[in-house]
């Protein structure tokens, strides 16, 4: 493929495997994690939302996740299906939220049910309640960094993607062997993370996916992730003497290492002039997918819009 580079020849980026170490014990730490998932008190909430349509009911979804949080989730049903069917569910791009209910009206209208989660301490009203020693600086990301590994913020994101797609398959109008996830950016890494945590999702959309190969994003220096992990060094680590242990602590949060655990269909959206997510960064966690999986390349795009991707990716889930 003949192009503008900003990163690797294509070439090479189908068999690039990922710079950022992975710790020895990334299985152990998230079974541990699935372990203490497991055991929370859901304390499962369902309230119905003003916004309704003649075809689709709406609902406020709350439970609580792990460590405490109250995570909240907007929640629509087809108002006349009969039959189990499939779900959707969606996850909302950094420091943002799950959006209006117009963008699930489609689905829905489909014979879908549509969970969108709020991500605890984000732009919605999930509660991010889990004290920890350190500094959040410009995001998330170093959420936890000082601390324990098992209090890193991502940690329990990816463990509530989990515990949601749980809940979602025990609704009762649900069929939980027709279950999918899909998100762009932030979302397409928590889709990433769903997917590999709950084995049981059937297909998996993913658009430009953060959260993967932190080495590599602080190499190239492009900003994103890594205006967040030079803010860290500044202030934690100014001589750069913990540098090696800081990135294997990333390791448990990087999607690379945790994308062989997928057994969806998955079904890849990328621009090869992302800058935020930078396309080797994508590939790291891509290439180590062995499930089904296909992606759909935008040679002159970057972390924006991707034309005709949503269209994709709504007419692949309707063959599920």
């Amino acid at each position: 493929m003949h192009m503008p580079m900003i990163d690797l020849p294509y070439e090479e980026l189908l068999n690039y495997r990922g710079r950022n170490p992975r710790p020895s014990d990334f299985d152990a730490y998230w079974e541990r994690g699935l372990a203490e998932m497991k055991e929370v008190d859901a304390k499962l909430e369902i309230v119905p939302n003003s916004f309704s349509t003649s075809q689709v009911e709406c609902f406020d979804l709350y439970f609580t996740g792990v460590k405490g949080a109250r995570i909240h989730s907007l929640y629509a049903r087809p108002r006349h299906a009969t039959a189990p069917h499939p779900a959707i569910l969606q996850f909302h791009g950094y420091k943002g939220h799950a959006g209006d209910w117009l963008d699930k009206m489609a689905y829905a209208a489909h014979g879908f049910t549509v969970v969108a989660m709020n991500c605890r301490g984000q732009g919605g009203h999930s509660q991010d309640t889990h004290p920890v020693r350190g500094m959040t600086s410009s995001g998330h990301v170093v959420r936890g960094l000082d601390d324990h590994p098992d209090n890193l913020y991502f940690r329990q994101v990816f463990l509530d993607t989990a515990q949601l797609a749980n809940i979602v398959m025990n609704l009762p109008e649900v069929d939980p062997d027709l279950v999918a996830v899909t998100g762009w950016s932030q979302g397409g890494a928590l889709t990433v993370a769903c997917a590999a945590l709950e084995p049981r999702i059937r297909r998996a959309a993913p658009v430009y996916p953060f959260l993967s190969d932190y080495l590599r994003v602080w190499e190239m220096d492009f900003g994103g992730v890594h205006e967040e992990l030079i803010q860290y060094f500044r202030n934690r680590d100014p001589l750069h003497a913990n540098r090696d242990l800081i990135f294997e602590k990333l390791g448990y949060i990087d999607i690379q290492h945790l994308a062989d655990r997928i057994n969806a269909e998955v079904l890849w959206g990328i621009g090869l002039m992302d800058k935020v997510c930078p396309p080797s960064t994508q590939f790291a966690a891509y290439n180590r997918i062995r499930s089904p999986k296909r992606m759909v390349v935008y040679p002159d795009f970057q972390h924006e819009w991707l034309p005709g991707m949503n269209d994709a990716i709504f007419e692949w889930m309707l063959t599920m």
